[in-house]
């Protein structure tokens, strides 16, 4: 009897059917997919809060010593995780974890009821899920070498910013996104976002206890990680996802209306 409940359960778990417009997930993923759907997906996605905030809370650290005496304070009270050493092993663990919630997100969203039709838009999505966190690891490599900023334990010139900060952060995004084409209920979806946050800023922390970044490395290092997972995402997955963020602008005779909405 536990034998024939095998196939359901993995068709549960590998994501088999459709969405609600019948197509699946990466099934429309495209290379081409028109520049004003390019230029919104970008809009968006540097307008999105997991984007600008990180952005202002770096530059609010640059007044005065706060960068510095806040990343010295944590790496020798290291008050979470204890040590340095563990810091550093910890933030290993935890962006490897985020990359397995992409993963298992991605597998678990609906690409379709024959194999061949689901192999192909689960290997469409990947490519432009690994696209997004390629192009976010690139643009951090080049901002390393561009910014040359010695780390706070002046092991090396690549502090700005934090690749583990921006590929977690990517991952997570895209894992987020992913949440948008699964059945469940609301609040279960709200946690899993909220757990992929807590995953996000714990990591950050962690570079912060293990003095190999500074807090405006982390921070860079996120709004990086969400622009180009939100971005890629949206503008070449092909998918028309429900946005938990709205920016519209409503023209009148005498003014100019701009309104933000975000829901979490």
């Amino acid at each position: 009897m536990s034998l024939a409940l095998v196939p359901g359960v993995m068709q549960m778990i590998i994501g088999c059917g459709t969405l609600a417009n019948g197509r699946g997930w990466g099934q429309d993923a495209t290379l081409s997919p028109g520049w004003e759907r390019v230029g919104k997906a970008a809009l968006n996605a540097a307008l999105e809060p997991e984007t600008w905030a990180p952005v202002v809370g770096a530059a609010l650290f640059q007044i005065g010593s706060l960068d510095r005496n806040l990343g010295n304070w944590a790496s020798k009270r290291t008050p979470i995780f204890q040590s340095q050493n563990n810091a550093d092993i910890a933030s290993e663990a935890l962006q490897a974890t985020s990359e397995a919630a992409f993963v298992i997100t991605a597998l678990a969203t609906p690409s379709g009821e024959k194999s061949g039709d689901w192999l192909l838009a689960k290997a469409k999505g990947f490519t432009v899920g690994i696209a997004a966190v390629a192009l976010t690891e690139g643009t951090t490599d080049l901002l390393k070498y561009t910014t040359n900023r010695t780390r706070p334990n002046n092991s090396g010139h690549d502090s700005f910013p934090s690749g583990h900060a921006s590929r977690t952060v990517a991952c997570n995004t895209l894992a987020t996104r992913n949440l948008q084409y699964l059945e469940m209920p609301d609040a279960a979806r709200t946690g899993l976002r909220m757990g992929f946050l807590a995953l996000s800023l714990t990591t950050g922390w962690a570079r912060l206890e293990s003095k190999k970044h500074f807090p405006s490395d982390v921070l860079a290092g996120m709004a990086l990680g969400h622009f180009f997972g939100a971005f890629i995402n949206d503008a070449f997955l092909g998918l028309d996802s429900p946005k938990n963020f709205f920016f519209a602008v409503e023209p009148s005779k005498k003014d100019i209306f701009c309104s933000m909405r975000w829901f979490f």
